[in-house]
């Protein structure tokens, strides 16, 4: 069966369907494929070779290779946290620059994710996947030896490229391969994210300890990990994914005029569907820079808020390492419940009055309740899969996740670049924590006004063809 479908994609776009230039005509970007008529008159003849399922090894190797990639789209990030004072007296970093390393990561996020679909019409998601963890691999493995700050921040930079397009491309995997089992699937790759994430967080040091002290050794040893991605990936680069996925795939295999009238309507001079005209998409990004603020804000400050309080410093790196661990059941088990309610609006809700909990403790009684405060906090931040399953969710088809999926990201990483740095502000002029958390409890009402917004039943096309 697959030296048949290779024998007839020899004359075809190798890129996927749903990914192809909607501008191109249909004679120049696949001169080989059937007329519009024949498509109306035998679709099932048509599209027999792409919409055939895939077999079970080669959805197990896609499975694996997105938890190996998700395992390493933090670790980049964590594992510098955990050594930030050492890779500062190495490189005589001032505490200006070692700022601007807490905002770099959603910075290149938001830069380079917007490029994913483009790179996916061109090359293909799996090839762009791989390349992003190439280069992930690297940056990390050049970063510790380039010498100087500019060099270290380039190395860190490329990482983060990888990282920045893996990340938006991951949604569209899932959608793609796994149509039927969006929840499942997005709770196995979030799961992933949140245990690399704790892990480069809770054994970088001990690690740096046992080979020798050197910070250069410590940041490296992560490179290994990213190199165990690109392996199943450089097999999958090669590999013709499923054309569709999702409720829309039928529809769009019928070539319809009424599904291109809509096409047209919600397609602009490019050929893209306008994410921008769809109030779901702008409440969806919003909803996930609020999110990732939260998260980049509990990452890079909620240890000095237990130190200042007399927590000891052990014990506050501790009890940030349970609020990440909280991520793996839960990002899990989450998108499993949302992909089973119409609405997600309810548990947009309960995550939200989890971080309202976990700051008022903090607030009142930071020492004395610090260990039910890193848990409530740990169950906020797990809205981050659930931001994620209704990226799947508010598109029919992988060219909609993808632009949908590009948009939320970049958009919503770039509206959380501000808010680790006003915390640090407010802290330093107000001598204390009781605005930064008031600041950080009040952002979480619109976060659950616009997530009940992003968690209504509809689609981005819908919208965007209206």
């Amino acid at each position: 069966m697959m030296g048949g479908m290779a024998r007839k994609e020899t004359t075809t776009d190798t890129r996927p369907p749903d990914l192809a230039d909607p501008a191109e005509p249909a004679g120049l970007a696949h001169p080989a494929a059937p007329s519009a008529a024949a498509e109306s008159a035998g679709p099932a003849r048509a599209h027999g070779a792409a919409g055939s399922a895939p077999r079970p090894w080669l959805l197990r190797l896609v499975a694996v290779g997105i938890v190996l990639a998700a395992l390493n789209l933090r670790p980049a990030i964590t594992s510098l946290g955990a050594l930030l004072e050492e890779v500062r007296d190495g490189l005589g970093m001032s505490g200006g620059v070692a700022g601007l390393l807490t905002s770099v990561p959603p910075l290149c996020f938001a830069v380079f994710g917007v490029t994913a679909p483009r790179l996916a019409r061109r090359f293909g998601t799996g090839a762009v996947v791989c390349a992003g963890m190439v280069a992930i691999t690297a940056g990390l493995l050049l970063r510790p030896f380039v010498g100087g700050t500019a060099g270290f921040l380039a190395a860190s930079a490329l990482a983060l490229m990888g990282i920045a397009v893996s990340n938006v491309l991951m949604p569209v995997i899932v959608k793609r391969w796994f149509p039927d089992r969006v929840g499942t699937m997005t709770g196995l790759y979030s799961m992933a994210l949140a245990l690399g994430t704790s892990l480069a967080a809770a054994v970088t040091v001990p690690v740096t300890d046992a080979l020798g002290g050197d910070w250069r050794t410590g940041l490296v040893v992560w490179a290994a990990l990213a190199v165990a991605a690109v392996l199943p990936w450089l097999a999958l680069a090669r590999v013709r994914e499923p054309a569709h996925g999702g409720p829309g795939a039928a529809a769009e295999a019928t070539g319809t005029a009424a599904t291109a009238r809509t096409r047209a309507r919600a397609s602009g001079t490019s050929g893209g569907l306008r994410v921008t005209r769809s109030r779901t998409a702008w409440a969806l990004a919003v909803f996930f820079g609020l999110q990732a603020t939260a998260a980049y804000i509990t990452m890079g400050w909620m240890p000095q808020i237990f130190r200042d309080a007399g927590v000891p410093a052990s014990t506050a790196g501790l009890l940030l390492a349970v609020t990440m661990v909280m991520g793996v059941p839960l990002a899990f088990v989450i998108p499993r419940v949302a992909t089973r309610l119409p609405r997600q609006g309810p548990v947009v809700v309960a995550l939200g009055l989890c971080g309202l909990a976990g700051y008022a403790g903090l607030y009142a009684a930071p020492a004395a309740g610090a260990w039910v405060w890193a848990v409530l906090l740990g169950i906020s931040n797990c809205a981050f899969p659930l931001a994620l399953t209704m990226v799947g969710m508010r598109a029919r088809t992988g060219a909609g996740v993808a632009q949908l999926s590009a948009f939320a990201q970049s958009t919503g990483y770039l509206l959380s670049i501000p808010g680790p740095l006003l915390v640090g502000m407010l802290y330093q002029h107000s001598g204390g924590w009781d605005l930064p958390l008031v600041l950080m409890a009040a952002l979480m009402i619109p976060q659950m006004a616009v997530g009940v917004l992003a968690g209504r039943d509809r689609t981005v096309e819908d919208e965007a063809a209206g």
